[in-house]
């Protein structure tokens, strides 16, 4: 559950004074904390801001555009927000993301929850560290994101355990964490799949995982369209890779956004991008794998 201290007063009274000095305190005890900017005016914040209404409304446009002064300007820019109240909750909703991969402890416990998960469900089963789209923001990770998904030595987590709490320093602290650590890497169980959910290969390479775990991809044909997914499944067609994973949402997000976006705005206005030819070669692939396919027997009869 998420809580929240509210700073009020006049100006010049402390109040960014108050939130940097508490967000710098917060973050030594090693508890996470997120600042929110309400103050339309404010434009010199000495302390780093999660959400910032100053991205939806600023006083000194309203004053001009609206021709009004400062009482009015900001009277102004809380109806603004009131108006986009809905944008607001969503922006706080982010900022309660938990993120298994920004905390070691928070890591670690997700690991211990995945192989109890694991051990006592008699079903197939898949981890899945979902966001990684939203992950750069939150700063570099100790390590490259392999080391996360497929769980290598723990150890190396330790001396990190240490620096995100004081508590953590610790020796009873010290043989617990080594313990769970040992534990875990006992059972060798655990690896974790990754997913960028508004992402289409991202979205395409964890269904090709489930299908593997669930044993679709093994079983008969049901039909046309499933019988081309398979054969395009054990082709790899789509497939990234954990590097991929990294270069695309870690080391290079914004290159590849900007990228994508500009080919998203050639095909709005028609014009063929640089993979156009890939995209293309895909689809000749796929019709070439559906005419090797023998006849399933299913006939498929569309009424109008």
């Amino acid at each position: 559950m998420p809580f929240a201290q509210l700073a009020l007063g006049p100006p010049g009274s402390g109040k960014s004074t108050f939130c940097n000095g508490m967000h710098q305190f917060l973050s030594a005890i090693g508890r996470k904390c997120s600042v929110v900017n309400l103050d339309p005016a404010n434009d010199a914040l000495p302390y780093p801001c999660a959400l910032d209404i100053r991205t939806l409304v600023k006083l000194e446009d309203v004053m001009t555009e609206e021709e009004l002064g400062p009482n009015g300007g900001v009277m102004w820019a809380m109806e603004e927000l009131e108006t986009n109240w809905e944008w607001f909750e969503g922006k706080l909703g982010e900022l309660g993301d938990s993120y298994a991969l920004t905390l070691p402890s928070l890591y670690i416990s997700t690991l211990l929850l995945s192989l109890r998960a694991m051990l006592q469900m008699d079903l197939p089963h898949l981890n899945v560290l979902s966001k990684i789209d939203r992950l750069s923001s939150y700063g570099p990770l100790p390590f490259n994101l392999d080391y996360y998904t497929e769980v290598q030595d723990l150890s190396y987590l330790v001396p990190h355990l240490k620096d995100e709490s004081p508590m953590m320093r610790h020796p009873k602290f010290e043989g617990l964490n080594n313990a769970i650590i040992e534990l875990i890497e006992d059972f060798g169980l655990v690896g974790f799949e990754t997913l960028a959910v508004e992402d289409k290969k991202s979205m395409m390479t964890l269904l090709q995982s489930i299908d593997r775990a669930g044993g679709y991809a093994f079983g008969g044909a049901e039909g046309t369209n499933d019988t081309v997914w398979q054969v395009a499944m054990r082709e790899g067609l789509g497939k990234m890779s954990v590097r991929d994973v990294q270069e695309r949402w870690i080391d290079y997000k914004d290159e590849w956004d900007e990228k994508e976006r500009r080919e998203n705005e050639e095909a709005a206005n028609g014009v063929e991008g640089p993979n156009a030819s890939e995209d293309e070669a895909d689809h000749d692939k796929t019709e070439d794998m559906q005419a090797k396919l023998p006849d399933s027997g299913v006939k498929i009869v569309r009424k109008s």
